[in-house]
């Protein structure tokens, strides 16, 4: 992953391969023009992050064996490709060709865009995206997209090595009780925030984008034990004030300790999401900021901006109040902040931005009245949902029994791909009761993988939903199941009418 970075910043085009990826290797997919691993499946790591970034990815060739030492790879235990081959993948057919290919962009023909015309006319549901850039943006408006229903914050932290730096740097500075470092930190991270925040803004003009805070454990962006993680110590206390030597000594032993005991036995179900925020509410202030910064600044340019803040992981009223009361007192800070002037304050009474929740830990589902009080929105995360709901770990059972359990017919279908409508569904359904019970005109939506899933989308439609988010180039595929879903159900209710007449 790190020679797919060094090799984008020199202008070359690179293919990730690896036996399969993770959290630590997110710099490296990001540099990649697509994705190849040995394991895996259409909700593996590699698959998703691929997928909200609109890259080409195959995850699953079992007949491919990579070496990380020799930096080769078989397929089958004849072919042999080293780094630095050529290879061309067809995300959509799984071809994996030796070489280099021509390739075009795809075109959509003026008879495509007529028939989603007629789709969206016939369709109840809104459908929004996921997306992290201002150019994904574009690309999720132009496929037909009618907002952002999930910014993952965490992804722009790895756009660049100066943003990881910086990110390692706030760790460190919480981890030693650094405040001025901390502080500076922030200031650092708050910035590049704000300016993604604007193109985002800028890129969705008229319509609403939902930012989720930071979810993801802190570990997530530090590299494993061992000789990187002492070389990130050393480079960590040298931007630190000059110490004498054996200050210095006893902070990297420090450092080093603390950094490493943020590992985590079970991270998905750890430190992350609402936790990290009450943890350290600094960094929930910063994101809040940088939000409500950039959106007073692009309404000032005449860009209509609708920004929703989203908290993560909730399952407890008081999670959600102490995240809200961190939001929205940054909020009145800055709004009524006496280095504004009039038009600034006449700028910012203008913006509505609203606060809600994800629907992501099943208790969040049983008390969602409780959260309805205070949340403006839901949004259902269905991912963790769904693996909070199976106990199933998606990584783990993608590459050590989902196979099993397909070929079996323990399940009818991936999980992950398709909602669990008996289980994971009926937890849906009880959230939008429970909800709407305390608050009618709650707006509930979902932005897991399952937004863009046919079947999926079929079940949330006939929920009441109000919107399915999903990846930007999934955007014309969710708009015509969402038709499809509201022209069957009308078609039930009038079958149903007619058995009463």
């Amino acid at each position: 992953a790190e020679a797919a970075e060094r090799w984008k910043s020199e202008g070359r085009a690179v293919i990730l391969v690896r036996t399969e990826t993770s959290p630590e290797d997110v710099g490296g997919m990001h540099a990649a023009e697509g994705i190849f691993t040995s394991r895996g499946g259409m909700t593996s790591h590699a698959a998703v992050v691929a997928r909200g970034w609109g890259k080409p990815c195959i995850c699953g060739c079992e007949k491919l064996d990579v070496c990380y030492e020799t930096k080769t790879a078989t397929v089958g235990g004849k072919l042999e490709l080293r780094e630095g081959d050529f290879i061309s993948i067809n995300g959509t057919t799984g071809e994996v060709l030796k070489g280099e290919q021509p390739t075009k962009k795809p075109e959509v023909s003026g008879q495509l865009a007529e028939f989603m015309s007629w789709a969206d006319a016939a369709r109840r549901m809104r459908v929004l995206t996921n997306c992290d850039t201002p150019k994904d943006a574009l690309v999720a408006r132009q496929n037909g997209a009618e907002g952002i229903g999930l910014v993952r914050t965490e992804h722009m932290f790895f756009a660049s090595p100066e943003r990881i730096a910086a990110v390692r740097k706030m760790i460190a500075a919480e981890e030693l009780h650094s405040a001025d470092e901390s502080a500076e930190a922030l200031e650092v991270l708050k910035n590049f925030q704000k300016e993604d925040f604007k193109g985002i803004f800028r890129a969705m003009d008229g319509l609403e984008v939902t930012i989720r805070l930071l979810d993801p454990p802190l570990h997530e962006f530090l590299p494993k034990e061992g000789p990187e993680l002492t070389q990130l110590c050393d480079e960590l206390l040298k931007s630190y004030h000059a110490k004498p030597a054996g200050q210095h000594l006893r902070a990297h032993k420090l450092l080093r300790r603390k950094l490493g005991a943020l590992n985590e036995v079970n991270p998905m179900m750890g430190l992350r999401g609402c936790r990290l925020g009450i943890v350290h509410p600094d960094i929930t202030a910063m994101q809040a900021a940088a939000i409500i910064e950039a959106a007073i600044e692009v309404h000032s340019e005449g860009v209509a901006v609708f920004p929703h803040i989203m908290v993560p992981l909730v399952g407890f009223e008081e999670e959600l109040v102490h995240q809200l009361d961190v939001v929205r007192g940054v909020a009145e800070r800055i709004f009524h902040s006496s280095n504004n002037n009039d038009s600034d304050n006449q700028t910012a009474s203008e913006i509505d931005i609203k606060v809600g929740t994800m629907i992501e830990v099943p208790r969040g589902a049983l008390r969602a009245g409780d959260l309805a009080r205070h949340a403006e929105f839901f949004s259902v995360g269905s991912n963790d949902l769904t693996q909070m709901t199976l106990g199933f770990s998606r990584d783990d059972a993608e590459a050590k029994f989902m196979s099993a359990y397909l070929a079996s017919g323990i399940l009818p279908h991936d999980p992950f791909e398709s909602l669990d409508t008996s289980g994971v569904g009926e937890l849906i359904q009880l959230a939008v009761s429970r909800g709407r019970r305390v608050r009618p005109d709650l707006k509930i939506g979902i932005c897991g993988e399952h937004g863009g899933d046919p079947q999926s989308i079929h079940f949330v439609n006939a929920c009441g939903l109000d919107y399915v988010s999903c990846s930007p180039l999934r955007v014309p595929v969710a708009r015509l199941a969402a038709a499809q879903a509201q022209i069957l159900a009308n078609r039930s209710a009038d079958d149903a009418e007619h058995c009463q007449d």
